[in-house]
């Protein structure tokens, strides 16, 4: 396997469970760090605030997986 596959799954794996991870830390709180108590609402405020930080990384990875794709294809070709 090409090592920019093995790069692109070893980062995919680590950014998802990085999200994950963090996602779970912030939902177990029961107060953040200004001592205000955390609602449900809040706490999907904060994991979509998160999610927002995500979308660059993914969508570079988006873009990373379709030039793997298309370098792949040209070469069988």
């Amino acid at each position: 396997m090409k090592i920019s596959w093995v790069l692109w799954w070893i980062l995919s794996i680590i950014e998802v469970l990085s999200f994950l991870v963090f996602s779970a830390l912030l939902w177990m709180r029961d107060v953040d760090a200004t001592g205000a108590v955390q609602t449900t609402e809040l706490k999907w405020i904060n994991i979509g605030i998160l999610f927002s930080a995500y979308v660059l990384p993914f969508g570079i990875q988006i873009v990373w997986l379709i030039i793997n794709v298309v370098l792949n294809s040209k070469k069988k070709a």
